[in-house]
Order: C-alpha cells, then sequence, then structure tokens
C-alpha cells in the first residue's frame, strides 16, 4: 500500500534529520540571499554586486521567536534564558548548468545536500544597481533554472547509483527491490517531479532516505520585492509565481518579503523600526519566515524550567520522551524513568505549577509517550540527578 504525500514527505525528512536541523538559502546570484542571511542571523557576510560573492556557505544560528518563552521567563525568573535555534546556510547562487559544474557547479550542490531544507530566494525586484545573472528579472524563468538544475543532479547521482545494482540484483531480492525502486524514482524525476512528492511504500522510503536527493527536502519560497511593491503588497510576478508554485507543490509555502526593507529595520532600534513600520502599514517579515522554517523542517520545542534556567529545546515532531530527553544528555535517554508532563497552556491558564498540580493536570508519562509543541517536562532518570 501507497504512503499518502503527506505520510511520504515526513518520512523522507525523517530518513535526514538525524544529525543536522539546518536550513539553507537558495537562489540565483544578486536575489538577496546574503541580505536575508545577515538580517536573520545578526551577521555581516558581504553582500556584494557580482556573482559567487558568497563561495563557501556561512553558517549561523538564529533565535526562534517565541511568546511562551518570554512568559515562562516572567513566571520563573531564572537567571538564564535560552530559547530554540534555527541554523541558517547562506549558499553560494547557483547559475544554469549547475548540474554540469558551472558556476560553483558540485560544490554548490553538495551544499544544499548538507542542509535539511531550503529557503528559496526569487527576486522580482527591478534594480539598475543590482544585476540580474541573466540580464532581466523573469522570477519564472529563475524558478524553473533551479529546480531543473536539482533535478538534473539528482537524476545524474541516480544513475551512478543504478549502475552496479544492475550487475548486484541478479539472484539477489534485496538488491532487485532496491533497482526496482531507484527505476521507479528514475521516471518520476524524469517527468519533471520532485522526489518528496511521489507516492512510495515504507519499504521504497528505506531505499530513498539514504541517497539524500536535492529534490526531496521541503521548501518554502521567499519572494523579495521592493520595498515599496511590499508595502502595496502589489507585484506583477506574483500571481504567476504562486501559479508556478502550484503547479508543482500547493503546499509549498510562498512568503512576500522585502531585503530592502528588513536590512533598514535591522539598522534601528526597535522603537525606530516599530514606529516606520506603523507610519507606513507594514509589518517585518522576518519572525514569520524563521517560524516557518522551523515548522517546516517539523521541528517543535518543549520546555526545562527552573530558577537556573528556563531552556526551550528543539526536537522533531514525533519524539518520544526517551528521545527528547537525550537532546539534553545521552545519559538522560540511556537511564530514561519517566517525564513529568505539564502543558504550557495548561500554567498559563492556572498561573502556576502548583495550581497546575491541583488541577489534576500534571501527568506522569513513560517511554511511549509523543512529546508535544509546548510540553513542560521534568525528566527522572537513573543518572545521578535530574533535569527540568
Amino acid at each position: 500500500m501507497c504512503a499518502s504525500k503527506n505520510e511520504v514527505e515526513r518520512d523522507l525528512q525523517l530518513g535526514r534529520f538525524k544529525n543536522s536541523l539546518s536550513i539553507g538559502i537558495l537562489g540565483l546570484p544578486n536575489v538577496g540571499k546574503s541580505t536575508l542571511f545577515n538580517v536573520l542571523t545578526k551577521s555581516s557576510v558581504l553582500a556584494a554586486n557580482y556573482p559567487f560573492a558568497t563561495k563557501e556557505p556561512h553558517k549561523a544560528r538564529t533565535a526562534l521567536p517565541d511568546e511562551r518563552l518570554d512568559w515562562l521567563n516572567s513566571v520563573y525568573k531564572p537567571e538564564k534564558l535560552t530559547p530554540a535555534y534555527l541554523e541558517c546556510v547562506d549558499i553560494a547562487g547557483l547559475v544554469r548548468g549547475a548540474s554540469e559544474g558551472q558556476g560553483l557547479g558540485n560544490a554548490f550542490l553538495s551544499h544544499i545536500a548538507a542542509v535539511d531544507g531550503l529557503y528559496h530566494v526569487c527576486r522580482v525586484f527591478e534594480s539598475e544597481e543590482i544585476t540580474h545573472v541573466d540580464g532581466d528579472v523573469n522570477p519564472i524563468r529563475d524558478l524553473d533554472t533551479i529546480h531543473s538544475e536539482l533535478l538534473l543532479k539528482d537524476i545524474s547521482n541516480l544513475e551512478k547509483r543504478i549502475e552496479p545494482l544492475v550487475r548486484q540484483a541478479k539472484g539477489d531480492k534485496v538488491k532487485k527491490f532496491e533497482l526496482d525502486t531507484m527505476e521507479k524514482l528514475m521516471n518520476w524525476l524524469i517527468l519533471g517531479k520532485d522526489a518528496r512528492l511521489g507516492e512510495w511504500t515504507p519499504k521504497e522510503i528505506q531505499v530513498i532516505n539514504p541517497l539524500n536527493l536535492l529534490t526531496a527536502k521541503p521548501i518554502i519560497y521567499l519572494v523579495n520585492m521592493s520595498e515599496e511593491n511590499y508595502m502595496r503588497q502589489k507585484n506583477k510576478w506574483l500571481p504567476k509565481i504562486k501559479a508556478w508554485v502550484d503547479s508543482q507543490n500547493p503546499k509549498d509555502p510562498i512568503l512576500p518579503f522585502s531585503a530592502e526593507l528588513e536590512e533598514k529595520l535591522s539598522e534601528m532600534s526597535a522603537a525606530e523600526a516599530a514606529a516606520y513600520c506603523k507610519e507606513r502599514n507594514m509589518r517585518s517579515q522576518i519572525q514569520k519566515i524563521i517560524r516557518t522554517g522551523y515548522s517546516r523542517l517539523r521541528l517543535i520545542s518543549f520546555f526545562t524550567c527552573g530558577p537556573d534556567e528556563v531552556k526551550a529545546w528543539t526536537i522533531h515532531s514525533d519524539t518520544k520522551a526517551p528521545q527528547a530527553a537525550g537532546t539534553i544528555h545521552s545519559d538522560f535517554e540511556k537511564k530514561f524513568i519517566c517525564a513529568e508532563v505539564m502543558h504550557y497552556s495548561d500554567l498559563k491558564e492556572c498561573g502556576s505549577e502548583a495550581a497546575t498540580r491541583a488541577s489534576g493536570k500534571v501527568l506522569q508519562q513513560g517511554k511511549g509517550y509523543v512529546v508535544q509543541d509546548g510540553d513542560i517536562i521534568f525528566f527522572k532518570h537513573g543518572a545521578g540527578g535530574k533535569k527540568k
């Protein structure tokens, strides 16, 4: 029985999210990637008006905006407050022919393979000062270019995997199944379809996961507009971009933003930025971009709270309590006893831990408990202590 598309995307992601929690910023040269990276991560990467100003990927963390953490800070008044983080990677601009070595070619594509998801920055702003690598602004052409290059690289890598399997599959049922799955996948990619959109059985997903396909990564489309167009929420390309994304995968988020505006706001004080946006009846998109990236990677947060520290911990959705404990310390997972859990919403409603306990909303959970976003957890374990 084939998995649904939601299940396929979930399981393909699970196959990649074991060691890394990063999202890459992808796009052609001079579309605003490095400017966005600098604003997201408060960095100072060179953002220059020529292709490949970024050659090696830059990495930095950005804190996840979370009002829950602010409220918990007001309740516990800890000595230290630690948010959840998302790692962002500024990847060099892609050009047509990258899959065959043009531009930064294979190095560029290997940088994409190393991240778990993608912010695809698409330029719609016009500028005489900032040249376009193809001469004029045409985001549909740009979208086609990047989509084609990622597909071509996946097809090329898959061909290399299939060739030795043809010999190995003779008389070997396991290898024969791998070969059949890869040939099915190849036929799908040749149709111009991303790997993450196919319908694969659980056994096929086990074959596909180790391939680390570029077209299996979740994507968020960020449409980079001029400040004026963003303020008006109007640009001639927006409906065409939406139609293009809908033709590929209607569930992929599309977020209009203005790197020009975000850079300007980042150089202001919080009060100045708020006044600037209020006067023009608009708002920054940075927090929404970060939150959407976090959720698109299927990440959630749980909290540990006490007088020493209130901290948000990042885990994948569907993570069970022992594995969540393991994000704090590996011994906590190995020697897990139970988790004492209350939910943020219950604590806020009741007003205090004592009132939450009195209402019966603090529960003891065992190894099979799946941690929920917003859980506040006190782990009990046999590793010489407890962590709350």
